[in-house]
């Protein structure tokens, strides 16, 4: 028999990631097959980008079981579950923001900050979880790590891709020439 609630918070981070990935990938192609992505100054660290999708595949199904074992672990929505199943919420929001943050606003500053906040909201989770499920909190640890390196690579974006500013022209008024 299928374990439904399982499936479900496996599947439900993922679909955040998926609707942004889709939404957001026919935005950053142009038609001459190179992106404004591509021409951004990356750290030298930064992996091919093949290996986003596999990565956040893993880490978003890892952090849903994580979910669901505190979730099973309270008896389900309980007032037990309160805390660490609202933060684990609140980071995942925060998670799912960060795209359109980047990839829409092309905000790289407000990006870098928004990853910082998402680490400090995700430690919170992975430190409330320890309190009702281990295993659950070791879940967490592979999606603190790739946080770190992630926030690497949005501060070297940041800080070697100056946001151009709208060019300004002078308007010149035709009644005084």
């Amino acid at each position: 028999m299928a374990n439904w609630p399982a499936i479900g918070s496996i599947i439900l981070p993922n679909v955040g990631g998926w609707v942004n990935g889709l939404y957001f990938a026919g935005q950053i192609r142009s038609e001459e097959g190179k992106s404004w992505y591509d021409n951004l100054k990356k750290a030298p660290w930064n992996p091919p980008k093949w290996v986003f999708g596999p990565a956040w595949t893993v880490l978003y199904s890892s952090m849903g079981y994580a979910s669901y074992l505190v979730w099973e672990e309270c008896g389900g929505f309980t007032e037990s579950s309160v805390l660490p199943l609202t933060l684990y919420g609140s980071q995942l929001a925060l998670n799912w923001s960060w795209t359109p943050i980047f990839f829409g606003m092309k905000d790289y500053k407000l990006a870098f900050i928004e990853i910082i906040v998402l680490g400090v909201a995700a430690t919170a989770t992975t430190i409330s979880f320890v309190h009702y499920n281990k295993t659950a909190a070791a879940l967490m640890l592979p999606y603190l790590g790739w946080l770190t390196y992630a926030s690497s690579l949005s501060y070297y974006i940041w800080k070697n891709n100056p946001k151009s500013e709208p060019r300004v022209t002078e308007i010149k008024d035709e009644k005084t020439q």
